[in-house]
């Protein structure tokens, strides 16, 4: 064996400088001579260059270890437990096998820190010789944290209680504590020589049973506490097993060590702060009753996680990392891989920061490893993947740094070396010949990391220049300039109606909502409206775009997480800016919901339309981020998603990147998309509540037996912005059979029922306002007839009571959504009803009464405005005529009831004949002219009317065909 040794120390020392070469010679011999004096024979395996060279040189704590100990590097060879990966469970398992006989707390103690010695030799061998990755590493190390604080706590419990009694709740039922896991070890990420960072809490207060006296449970789970911290932390001849920090809990250092479930709740409601919000990211229940603690962390979720976007994270997280940046100055700790420039800290803070952000809302954000927040950020547009990669890639370096460095002698240090030996020994470790090649590469690392956070969190605010106004529009909004100063301000900044700018803009500062901010609030405002004015300069109609853009502010100004929002983010300002300028419409829209601030943000083009599989792709991602017995929350997301989706098609068509049409079917896909979604929901929860209802029609089963038929613009996919829904709800439901559920009911009653819940989705004004606004009236029988028409009932009705201008309107009806076969059905009675014979005179007449009827009761009455709807030859005249060729001809051309929007309704007429190809085509190009316009004026909040004069000819070439068809 000497003569094998003295080899393979030969070998080594070619490879090695020679410091490091006499270290591990002096060690082997030293190991060699112990394992003799034990008697313990050293296997031919187990001394081998890679033994050698990559563990011995890199681990003091290892080669001290073996020494000490030889019969444990053998034993581990021999187990073979060095060359493999712990199963799932093996940690506890082996925690419980070593804890089987003990039965005080000295053996305890010793038994948690003779297995922390060999499994912290494995995981360190196991990393240097290459056999395990970084997330191999922490795992193991995690794992092996939750077995040992689990054990012992589970002793501990047992003969506390035998001690003194079982802690009850005022039922006397049994309390069992909780341990909650912060930090690394909340992750699954615990570094080689980590503190465990824990909070000790139960579910509810009482007092002990069954002890010769009772005593709190607070008393009860602060002794315990005591006991598990003496248990892991406390340093003895054998070690530790993990030094335990309190600091995390409620009140820090002056807090109790325990608190019940309400006491956390009340203690974070009230008085949480910013940094705990950082710190209750990773929590994990981690020993204790796992269950009991799962519920408690979804109690503190809110805490946590906020519904709404708080974009005063920035702020609060420059003031954690501005006084992390003063110690680590202090201490010199420019080189600290965790806490200096680039480190490891800087890329936690970066995950964090998008998870307080966006968590409430995305739900798989509140995930706790930043590896995999890392892969996330991008699928959400918060951080580009190139960033997010150079991000992993840093991390994994620098937390295996940190291993090597706290591997050598199993202490809890960050701090690259000074000293020539160990710098060697650490860039060797690496995988690095020499040290200046391992610099190199932190250095490219860190710089990377840095650049990123400083991207993300260096203050965005315009630094006042020589050139800049920004200086001069403080002092305008602080009131410091005379109104000849701030006029000329205004004015040589270009707005184009500076005294009324002016005026706006002092009716907003001396406003009461605005006096009444808290100082904090105002310190915000008064960053944010100079430079909010200091882009108005370059819009267009300046003057209506201040009052607008403070109009938003206004709505805003007391939730200073918007306020945050828009100061932290300058390019939001300039696209808010030029969507005002455009827009009075959808500075209205974001003013009443000003969660759309956040689509101002990103990588995606706002103008970006998905087709209708991705638009129910991004519904169906929302939906599922949310438990399905949260209704409210469902409600409010699918409120966001139609806000959100209607944001960009009015984008795109202020961009002119749409054609009209587009626009059209974009806002119809929306709704379909939408309503589709609340049919499901409310299925559901009448399904779970009564059970289903068994429907067929001509004997073929129905999947549903309920669909949704849209009347109007909806069913002519002509949809505009803040459009009602004209809807008809039929079913095939019978008497005969009932729900199967627990509370069942007849069909019929079931889908008056669905139907009723598909209303109260869509027209609840929730927080985030109404979904759609509804209108029901087209139903059989107007406002007295059933909410929820069976299909016989409806074909009956519309056979025999409809009247002329309720099959007009049928003409523009059609399913979507619901049950196709009962889709079907109505297809054919759609069909079977318009295709029957109209007299042309009668219609005609019938037709020309209903639209004179219309013009004198709706019409404006400005003789120097042009109604585009309502007056000769506007929009209506246009679809009377299509609806009067379809009643008049579908009998003899059924063809042309395939569609139900007007402009293919005009080609199928032209193609049978009934129009001549010059009356199709200007009435084609009247209709989308005009409602080109309309959507312009929507989009500006203005009625709509124009000048007589701007569509002169266009209307009496329309007045002029509706003459030659309808007769006068």
């Amino acid at each position: 064996m000497a003569k094998f040794c003295q080899e393979k120390k030969s070998d080594f020392g070619k490879i090695l400088p020679y410091v490091l070469s006499c270290r591990v010679t002096e060690d082997l011999d030293s190991f060699v001579t112990a394992a003799a004096e034990s008697s313990i024979l050293i296997p031919d395996t187990f001394i081998n260059d890679t033994f050698l060279s990559r563990i011995w040189i890199f681990s003091e704590f290892i080669s001290r270890s073996c020494i000490r100990n030889p019969a444990l590097p053998v034993e581990l060879v021999e187990s073979g437990d060095f060359g493999r990966t712990y199963g799932s469970d093996e940690f506890q398992n082996r925690v419980s096998n070593v804890l089987s006989g003990v039965t005080d707390e000295q053996e305890l103690g010793i038994a948690l820190r003779l297995l922390r010695q060999r499994e912290m030799i494995r995981i360190a061998w196991r990393d240097l010789a290459g056999k395990a990755d970084l997330m191999e590493v922490i795992s193991e190390l995690s794992a092996f944290a939750d077995a040992c604080i689990d054990g012992a706590l589970t002793l501990l419990y047992e003969w506390q209680t035998s001690e003194i009694g079982v802690p009850c709740n005022e039922d006397g039922i049994s309390q069992q504590p909780v341990v909650i896991g912060m930090g690394k070890l909340g992750a699954r990420e615990l570094n080689f020589s980590s503190d465990v960072d824990l909070i000790f809490t139960f579910p509810e207060s009482g007092e002990t049973q069954g002890g010769p006296r009772s005593v709190s449970n607070d008393e009860f789970f602060v002794r315990l506490a005591r006991r598990l911290i003496k248990a892991l932390g406390a340093k003895t001849a054998d070690g530790f097993v993990f030094r335990v920090d309190m600091n995390l809990r409620p009140y820090g250092e002056s807090g109790p060590l325990t608190m019940s479930f309400d006491a956390m709740e009340d203690y974070y409601e009230s008085q949480g702060r910013e940094w705990e919000r950082y710190a209750w990211i990773k929590a994990r229940v981690v020993a204790g009753d796992i269950t009991a603690g799962d519920h408690l962390l979804l109690r503190l979720r809110p805490f946590v996680f906020r519904r709404y976007l708080d974009f005063t994270v920035f702020e609060s997280l420059r003031d954690m990392k501005g006084l992390i940046e003063r110690e680590v100055a202090r201490k010199g700790m420019a080189s600290n891989v965790k806490l200096g420039p680039g480190g490891i800290r800087e890329v936690e803070f970066i995950g964090q920061t998008f998870q307080l952000l966006r968590g409430g809302r995305i739900r798989e954000l509140q995930a706790r490893s930043i590896l995999r927040i890392l892969e996330l950020l991008p699928q959400h547009d918060l951080l580009s993947a190139d960033d997010c990669r150079k991000l992993k890639k840093a991390y994994i370096f620098l937390r295996t740094v940190e291993h090597r460095l706290q591997e050598y002698a199993d202490q809890q240090i960050q701090d690259l070396p000074k000293e020539r030996g160990s710098r060697t020994r650490l860039a060797l470790s690496m995988g690095y010949s020499e040290w200046k090649f391992f610099s190199r590469q932190v250095n490219i690392q860190t710089e990377r990391v840095h650049t990123i956070f400083q991207q993300i969190f260096s203050h965005p605010r315009k630094e006042p220049g020589e050139s800049s106004v920004l200086p001069a529009l403080i002092a305008f909004w602080e009131g410091e300039l005379d109104r000849e100063q701030g006029l000329k301000l205004l004015n040589d900044m270009g707005l184009d109606n500076p005294e009324e700018a002016v005026h706006i803009v002092d009716r907003f500062r001396n406003s009461h909502a605005t006096l009444a901010l808290s100082s904090y609030g105002r310190e915000r405002l008064d960053r944010l409206v100079p430079l909010l004015l200091s882009e108005v300069g370059d819009s267009t109609r300046t003057a209506f775009t201040v009052q607008r853009l403070l109009q938003i502010v206004e709505s805003i100004q007391r939730r200073t997480c918007y306020l945050a929002l828009l100061e932290e983010n300058p390019k939001i300002l300039t696209r808010l800016t030029r969507l005002c300028s455009e827009s009075s419409w959808i500075a209205t829209l974001v003013a009443r919901h000003p969660i759309l601030l956040d689509e101002l943000i990103g990588f995606r083009p706002l103008d970006v339309k998905p087709d209708r599989e991705a638009l129910k792709n991004e519904l169906r991602v929302r939906m599922d981020r949310i438990s399905p017995q949260d209704l409210e929350q469902q409600m409010d997301e699918l409120r966001s998603f139609k806000l959100v989706q209607t944001l960009h098609v009015a984008v795109a068509d202020l961009a002119d990147n749409l054609p009209l049409m587009k626009v059209s079917d974009h806002l119809t896909e929306i709704a379909e998309v939408v309503l589709s979604e609340v049919l499901d929901l409310a299925w559901t929860h009448l399904g779970e509540r009564h059970g289903l209802p068994s429907c067929t029609i001509n004997g073929i089963d129905c999947d549903k037996g309920f669909a949704v038929v849209a009347y109007g613009k909806f069913g002519g996919i002509e949809l505009g912005y803040g459009s009602d829904l004209d809807l008809v709800f039929l079913h095939a439901g019978d008497y005969g059979d009932m729900t199967d559920g627990k509370k069942p009911v007849a069909p019929p009653h079931f889908f008056i029922r669905m139907g009723q819940r598909v209303i109260h989705i869509l027209t609840a004004n929730t927080s985030s306002g109404l979904l759609y606004p509804v209108d029901m009236r087209l139903r059989p029988s107007g406002e007295s007839g059933l909410l929820v028409s069976h299909l016989d009932g409806f074909a009956e009705y519309q056979s025999i009571d409809a009247r002329t201008w309720e099959h007009q309107s049928l003409i523009r009806a059609r399913i979507v959504a619901g049950d196709p076969v009962v889709g079907r059905r109505f297809d054919e009675i759609r069909k079977e009803i318009l295709t029957r014979f109209h007299d042309p005179d009668t219609l005609k007449n019938e037709i020309r009464s209903m639209r004179e009827r219309m013009r004198r009761e709706l019409a404006e009455k400005d003789s120097n405005s042009f109604d585009l709807k309502q007056d000769l030859g506007g929009i209506v005249d246009i679809e009377f005529m299509v609806q009067y060729q379809v009643l008049a001809n579908a009998h003899r051309h059924p063809e042309i009831l395939r569609w139900t929007d007007n402009i293919r309704l005009l080609e199928d007429i032209e193609k049978a004949g009934l129009m001549t190809e010059t009356q199709v085509s200007l009435l084609r190009e009247a209709f989308l002219t005009y409602r080109r316009r309309v959507h312009k004026l929507n989009l500006n909040e203005q009625p709509a009317m124009v000048d007589k004069k701007e569509f002169k000819d266009l209307c009496l070439e329309v007045v002029s065909i509706w003459q030659d068809v309808m007769g006068v």
